[in-house]
């Protein structure tokens, strides 16, 4: 890695950002990043993480804005390897020509193991907050308290319908490595092959709430399916002991439940809240979190700090 100044937004960027954006009182976050901080993370913050030979690579301060990026939108990183290649306003926050290609979306998850691997994770947030406090956009703050839990093992952080989808996909996996061809011989259910062909969280949940429950109660039924036909007289016992299968039992059980409506059809619903109503949701301490560690809890501290992992009750300095 050698480190260098970033580039200035082309000319070809810089007027197609601002013809599409004149007049607007709100321009995009990446566009208001590079106007108002520049260059805020330098490559020579994260050269302690980098060789200085062998083939270039990609910026690394580049790198980590796309992070930030790709963290503030929610997006995989697939999804941000393609803002990088086709959104303009992310070519003029990093500087690249209007047909840069930008880079496989692997480059990601390679750069935050070597961020992690050098213990450079909080540098970020540090050069970020110095860039604010400098052009007085931060003031200084008081007396801060160090975080007494520590995560020190995290997974991707699924929500409630992510959750049930990525346990059906899991459990459809096993079966399918298990016994090949059983699950296409006993199931026909429409759309199956599509609904689960990539992970859930590989691609972008709908925004709307009447969308995402629609999705929650396809899971939900697609879930019941797999298990019923797993348990099923015909189906070979020891299915039913595949560690995916026994997890997306325990997912329905804890996330849906069964009703017969007035119509005497049995409808598949999802849990809610006792105090919105529902039938209440398991307690946050045995409720399933993740499909693939079993242990792993969502934690939360104070209204702002949450995460998806473990925590320990050790002081840190």
């Amino acid at each position: 890695m050698q480190p260098m100044p970033w580039p200035e937004p082309t000319p070809e960027v810089a007027a197609a950002i601002r013809a599409i954006y004149r007049g607007k009182r709100q321009v995009p976050l990446p566009v208001r990043v590079r106007d108002e901080l520049g260059e805020v993370f330098a490559d020579e913050a994260f050269a302690g993480a980098f060789g200085k030979e062998g083939r270039p690579g990609w910026s690394p301060g580049r790198l980590a804005l796309i992070t930030v990026l790709q963290r503030a939108g929610n997006l995989t990183d697939r999804q941000a390897a393609e803002a990088v290649a086709t959104d303009l306003t992310w070519k003029y926050a990093l500087g690249l020509d209007l047909d840069d290609p930008g880079f496989d979306a692997s480059v990601l998850s390679e750069f935050r193991s070597r961020v992690i691997a050098h213990e450079l994770e909080e540098k970020p947030l540090d050069l970020l907050l110095a860039a604010l406090q400098e052009r007085g956009m931060l003031a200084a703050g008081g007396k801060q308290r160090t975080d007494s839990t520590h995560v020190i093992s995290a997974v991707q952080d699924v929500n409630r319908v992510e959750l049930a989808g990525e346990c059906v996909r899991a459990a459809l996996e096993a079966l399918a490595v298990a016994a090949p061809g059983w699950v296409w011989q006993v199931l026909e259910v429409p759309g199956w092959a599509e609904r689960y062909e990539l992970r859930v969280d590989s691609w972008r949940m709908p925004i709307s709430k009447t969308k995402q429950e629609e999705l929650a109660r396809v899971y939900g039924a697609d879930g019941y399916a797999l298990v019923e036909v797993v348990y099923a007289p015909f189906s070979p016992v020891w299915l039913r002991h595949l560690p995916a299968v026994n997890t997306l039992r325990v997912m329905l059980i804890q996330h849906y439940v069964r009703i017969t409506d007035r119509r005497g059809r049995r409808v598949i619903k999802r849990r809610q809240d006792l105090d919105q109503g529902g039938e209440g949701l398991p307690p946050g301490r045995y409720r399933l979190a993740s499909p693939y560690d079993l242990d792993t809890r969502w934690a939360a501290k104070g209204s702002e700090l949450m995460w998806n992992g473990y925590k320990c009750a050790t002081r840190c300095g």
